[in-house]
């Protein structure tokens, strides 16, 4: 018991410290003259991704690599299940911008190829990994993709929903008083490695006491909790209507976690999947994937009847995977 808490503490920890850094950076870039629509699409969108990128790095650095695995592919599943999932619950998602189109299948194609670079090891009957060279590759993506974004922000449309939405981003609307946000920094930056040490100690203790893998405890007790953030702001988002940041920010999310947070992980030591954990892969490019009939065959919305589905398609799989 006093094990699973101390996930719990380290979880609040971690989200405690994103959101100081992610407050801290927004409010410094916003008095540098950088633009909210941007603030809201870069900085508050990856910042909600650094519980998830101290937890792996951690982990990496003490050869938690399976926990680290867990915790990227968990979170990826879990923000495409349960987090749009309670999201369109609560409000059917209506996509308007074309933005958000555009990284639907973006996201598809980055985990098919996170899902072939997983394969190789198991064509070549070798234990299949994530080396540092397949870091390196997800990396430099991570850079196309950033030049994609941005392309896609100054050519989009004045009035584009995404563009919209993501300056009226709730992280923006209260500005804290005059260089508080310098402590704001350092501040979340420690609670982020304070966090990020206790959630790893006590999820392996956790996962030797409870007689399960460390790869289980990363895809669904840490994978959970550091996506408590994206949950908090999706779920926000869909109750104002803003259908396309509830959205972006998931698939933002995802793509952060699969072209920095996994790939950096693997510079740091090289990532082995643990036993199923292509099986997981595949699940998550199926989450993926199921978005493309629902955006482009159903009007681009996800009403409550695809919400259920999601979430039922989630339980399910957790039911299965620890089973």
């Amino acid at each position: 018991m006093l094990t699973f808490l101390g996930i719990i503490l380290g979880i609040i920890l971690l989200i405690g410290g994103g959101t100081a850094l992610v407050a801290g950076s927004s409010q410094i870039a916003s008095r540098f003259g950088i633009s909210p629509m941007i603030i809201g699409l870069t900085i508050v969108g990856f910042g909600t991704s650094a519980p998830e990128l101290v937890v792996n790095i951690t982990g990496a650095m003490t050869g938690q690599t399976e926990l680290a695995f867990g915790n990227v592919v968990g979170s990826n599943i879990a923000n495409l299940g349960l987090v749009l999932g309670c999201a369109a619950l609560i409000r059917p998602i209506d996509i308007k911008g074309a933005v958000v189109h555009r990284e639907v299948p973006l996201l598809l194609l980055i985990t098919s190829i996170m899902t072939v670079m997983a394969l190789d090891g198991v064509l070549d009957n070798e234990v299949p990994h994530f080396s540092r060279s397949d870091g390196i590759v997800l990396l430099l993506l991570f850079l196309i993709f950033i030049y994609i974004m941005v392309r896609d922000i100054l050519n989009a449309d004045a009035d584009d929903a995404l563009m919209t939405e993501a300056a009226q981003a709730p992280m923006l609307s209260a500005a804290p008083p005059y260089r508080l946000e310098w402590l704001l920094i350092p501040a979340g930056l420690a609670l982020l490695y304070f966090g990020g040490r206790i959630t790893i100690e006590s999820s392996i203790a956790f996962a030797e006491l409870a007689g399960i893998s460390t790869a289980i405890v990363g895809l669904f007790v840490v994978a959970i909790g550091t996506s408590m953030p994206e949950l908090v702001t999706s779920t926000i988002a869909a109750m104002r209507g803003e259908s396309d940041l509830a959205l972006g920010n998931v698939i933002g999310s995802n793509i952060f976690n699969s072209l920095v947070v996994l790939p950096v992980s693997a510079v740091v030591v090289p990532v082995s999947i643990p036993d199923q954990g292509v099986f997981d892969l595949v699940v998550s490019w199926l989450f993926a994937a199921v978005l493309i009939p629902i955006f482009f065959l159903r009007g681009a919305r996800i009403g409550r009847p695809s919400a259920l589905l999601l979430l039922t398609a989630y339980i399910s799989y957790a039911v299965y995977r620890i089973a």
